[in-house]
């Protein structure tokens, strides 16, 4: 997919983008917005539990850094 975007760039040379390069931007977007709202709510699912159990804790950091990590990758 990539190669298809980058291609179509290359050839709206003069400003103009084609309809398909235009939807494949378009799915990415949106599949890009898709990913972060996951990732927010499992944040936020992460957050709001509530635990005694330090082995359960370390998991939810640990849990928690990675996808916050994985919402800074799709900035």
């Amino acid at each position: 997919m990539a190669n298809a975007l980058q291609q179509s760039e290359v050839n709206a040379g003069d400003g103009y983008v084609s309809e398909d390069a235009r939807r494949l931007l378009e799915q990415h977007r949106t599949e890009k917005e898709r990913q972060k709202q996951a990732l927010h709510l499992q944040r936020e699912n992460i957050l709001s539990q509530k635990t005694s159990n330090p082995a359960r804790r370390s998991a939810l950091e640990a849990a928690l850094a990675q996808i916050e990590a994985q919402i800074e990758a799709l900035k």
